[in-house]
């Protein structure tokens, strides 16, 4: 006999916990399913466990280069195990939260594989898709997620070619290793395995890393790998990657020219695609494409009236922040309130590697092209007192003001855990606080986060610092 709740979320990530729990809030009879590990993606085997590896080389590098800072260290060296087996505790622990945040919220939780049987009712298979439970709901909210998307010549095997999941719990750290795709995850993992003493290749099809990021941010972070040692190939494919022994020869084409790589393995990091197969999708009338569940925006209602799809199944920006709030979103339309609608331009995004990416808004170039007037300030952390200090010196804020009304279109940021200091610049955006009220608020001395207020006042002319 079927369960009944009033709402059921299919997954349990960033997306699908925080929407359960909201639900249970607002006083829902709540269920949710899942078939792998409370968390999801993002706290099992993607955002927080590769934080976890990112700063166990930023230790390492940190140890490094001590001598500058007059420390001496004898006998040091790149524990792999125990790197990724820290990068484990982490992720259990989180994972574990959340299976308490269930309990507290009195959300029933099932476990296995969601599939609709029809509008009302989804059946819980097992491994061997034997049918084990049967949910009915007033409302479901799909937050299946997303997994690494393939290129179709390059098939991810789990041996030559690997994704994120397998290159946070490799057996052996790689000599040499060759990356596809220069966005968040190809550049953290290179970040990480450069550091720890792996001889990496970055291959990126755009003629910068980071692509999505302002021009500036992609061609700084360029340079500053190339000093770091990592062979970095902008504008360039992977044709083919063949099996060479214990490793991989891999085929790169820079224009008219191949040239092949040795390599022990080949991460694929060219983004990520919705899990919208084998979940009964087509047979209850919810539309998808190119695996993104359509969706209506003021709602989050897919084609079915009572079903809904939150997260990265439901489309970009894919990023854990942008699923939480869009559960809380549209549960709480679910129970008639009126909560603020999700301002797009305004979802920051951050990329982990060293030193880290942070942005929100506008680039300067998707500026010009909407047709605005702009004004353009940066402020290198070279001049930053706080970053001499810390030996980290590297890196820039950028920032983008609209000349005639004052908007702060967007914010980019370069340098070491510039991540911590884009929060000010989403807030700010959302109040519509002006460059002015920026250069008057009073910034601490010194601190990283000073370089925000200084790059607004370098855009409005009224810099102090940087003697131009």
């Amino acid at each position: 006999m079927a369960k009944e709740f009033d709402v059921c979320v299919i997954g349990s990530g960033p997306g699908g916990y925080v929407a359960a729990i909201r639900a249970s809030q607002l006083g829902f009879k709540t269920a949710i399913i899942e078939k792998r590990h409370l968390g999801g993606v993002c706290l099992n085997i993607g955002c927080i466990p590769t934080k976890a590896l990112l700063r166990s080389a930023e230790v390492y590098e940190s140890i490094e280069h001590a001598g500058d800072y007059g420390v001496k260290v004898k006998d040091y060296s790149a524990d792999f195990d125990g790197m990724v087996k820290r990068s484990r505790k982490v992720a259990n622990k989180m994972s574990k939260g959340v299976q308490f945040l269930m309990k507290a919220n009195k959300i029933k939780v099932f476990e296995g594989k969601g599939v609709f049987a029809s509008n009302e009712q989804v059946n819980v298979l097992n491994d061997k898709e034997e049918v084990q439970e049967e949910i009915k709901a007033d409302h479901f909210i799909i937050a299946t997620g997303a997994r690494p998307r393939e290129l179709p010549n390059i098939e991810i095997d789990g041996e030559m070619v690997i994704d994120s999941e397998k290159a946070m719990q490799l057996e052996e750290q790689p000599e040499k290793l060759v990356v596809i795709g220069a966005g968040a995850i190809g550049v953290e993992f290179a970040y990480f395995y450069n550091t720890i003493g792996t001889d990496v290749t970055i291959v990126e099809l755009q003629d910068s890393l980071v692509p999505v990021e302002d021009k500036d941010i992609g061609k700084e972070l360029g340079k500053i790998y190339k000093k770091k040692g990592i062979d970095v190939r902008t504008g360039s494919t992977v044709e083919k990657v063949e099996k060479d022994g214990d490793g991989v020869k891999v085929t790169i084409k820079t224009g008219d020219k191949d040239e092949t790589v040795e390599a022990d393995v080949v991460l694929s990091a060219v983004g990520v695609t919705g899990n919208v197969e084998g979940i009964g999708l087509d047979e209850i009338g919810v539309e998808h494409e190119k695996g993104s569940i359509k969706i209506n925006k003021e709602n989050y209602q897919t084609t079915a009236e009572n079903i809904y799809a939150i997260g990265d199944v439901a489309g970009g920006p894919w990023l854990a922040h942008k699923a939480s709030h869009e559960g809380i979103y549209c549960v709480e339309k679910l129970a008639g309130e009126d909560p603020l609608p999700i301002n797009y331009n305004n979802i920051p995004g951050c990329t982990y590697c060293e030193p880290q990416v942070a942005s929100v808004g506008y680039t300067e170039e998707q500026a010009k092209e909407e047709g605005y007037d702009i004004k353009v300030g940066k402020f290198p952390f070279s001049a930053s007192g706080k970053a001499a200090g810390l030996g980290h010196e590297e890196g820039f804020v950028k920032v983008v003001f609209d000349e005639k009304y004052g908007e702060w279109l967007g914010c980019h940021m370069i340098g070491s855990h510039v991540t911590e200091l884009i929060a000010e610049v989403v807030v700010a955006r959302d109040l519509e606080t002006t460059g002015h009220e920026i250069i008057s608020a009073v910034h601490p001395h010194p601190t990283m986060s000073e370089a925000v207020m200084e790059a607004v006042a370098e855009a409005y002319g009224e810099g102090v610092h940087l003697g131009s």
